[in-house]
Parts: C-alpha cells; structure tokens; sequence
C-alpha cells in the first residue's frame, strides 16, 4: 500500500532523513519509533508533502507521491494527525469534524460514525476547540483524520502529552480502527502503546533506519532496545 524508498530530506542545508525505506501494508500497524531528534516527524512531513524528498521515492497505491501538496496527498487518501493536533479552536467539535469532511471511497466515516467511536466528542459537539482538554483535543484530530475517509491514517505522537487514562483510551480507539483493516502509520515514543499494537516496527537513529522487524524481534533485541530505546 505505502512504501518510502530511500527518502533523504533537509531543513535547510541540515540533512535530517538519510535512505529511509519503510512499507505499510494494506491493514497493517506499522510503528516508527526512535529517541527525539531521530527523524521520525520528519518522516511522517516528507510522507505529507510538507519536505520534498531529495532524493527518494514515495509510493502509495502504486503512484508515486513524493513532492505532492499536502492537499493532495491528503485526497489520495491519508489521513494525518499531527504532533500538534492542528484543531480550528474557534469552531465547535461539529463544525472541526464537517468542515473538511470527505467520502473517500466506502465513506464509512460519517459524523455519527466518529461519535459512537468517541462518545466524549458526541458530549462536547457545541464546545469550542480551546475549550476541550489535551485528550478530547486528540480525540478531536483523530476523528477529523476519520472524517477523510483515508484508507492509511498517519498519526505523530497521538500519546504525547497525554494522562495514562487518556493514552489507553487512544490505545482502545487504535486497536478498534486495526480490527476494521484500516492501515495505520504510527509515529511514538511511547514504547509500550507500540509494541501493544504494532505488527512491525522501525527504529530511527540519527535519521537512518537501524532496525526493522516485528514485536518479537523488537522485544528480542536488547541492543537495539538499550541503544536507541532506553530512557
């Protein structure tokens, strides 16, 4: 479904992504993890167009993305979350979710599809973005992603920030979104949420992938663990 083949990006003259290669099979969890700084949000704005790769291909659906807009590699069908939620705070949760709603091409997510799956948002419709916690503010970004209809939802760092009670609740939120086949591309830190619903991972070092392999394999290997893992 997506594959990165040998992504470089920069800021500037810094050079951030050296060859990053990865693939995201259709209704696959796949986990990008790494310490802070290891390339990992640069990954998921190269993926979204915000940095062009230079060089490098990104291939989704069998098209070759890499240097599209960010509108359009959103209408290709990826849904993005980002680190910073990027919710409007001065409109309602109702109007966040059908401000940019879209079909897609089953259009299973509609506004009463997303509340049943946050009942918290169904409560909040009227508020306003500034008004809601860190939490129902991540419930809000994701269920807007939803509201795309994406057949690969991309998600920075939903756990950051957030109360242990709130993370299980996206942790619940994520695995329902697994069991329906949609293919997730999670970008964490939080180890223990990846490895609870990742089927592979990939760890960054210094903006190079140093390891790639299941939970099993992850969980296995003490080196990659304590070198690039370890708090």
């Amino acid at each position: 479904m997506l594959t990165l083949e040998n992504i470089n990006a920069f800021y500037g003259d810094s050079h951030i992504l050296r060859g990053v290669s990865l693939e995201v099979g259709r209704g696959e969890v796949v986990c990008l993890l790494g310490r802070n700084g290891a390339g990992k949000t640069t990954t998921g704005l190269a993926l979204m167009g915000y940095l062009p790769p230079r060089p490098g291909r990104i291939v989704f659906e069998g098209v070759d993305i890499g240097g599209w807009a960010p509108h359009r590699v959103s209408r290709a069908g990826i849904g993005f979350v980002p680190q910073e939620r990027g919710i409007f705070p001065s409109l309602t949760v109702r109007e966040n979710l059908v401000t940019t709603a879209r079909r897609g091409v089953d259009g299973r997510w509609t506004l009463s599809a997303v509340y049943e799956l946050f009942p918290r948002l169904r409560e909040r419709e009227r508020n306003l973005g500034f008004q809601l916690s860190g939490g129902e503010q991540q419930m809000l970004s994701i269920a807007r992603a939803l509201m795309l209809n994406p057949t690969l939802l991309l998600l920075d760092e939903p756990s950051e920030g957030l109360a242990p009670l709130i993370v299980r609740e996206i942790i619940d939120v994520l695995q329902k979104l697994k069991a329906q086949g949609l293919a997730v591309l999670l970008i964490e830190q939080n180890l223990r949420a990846a490895l609870e619903l990742g089927d592979r991972h990939y760890v960054l070092s210094k903006g190079e992938v140093c390891f790639r392999g299941t939970r099993a394999e992850l969980e296995g290997n003490e080196q990659v663990m304590r070198d690039y893992l370890s708090v």
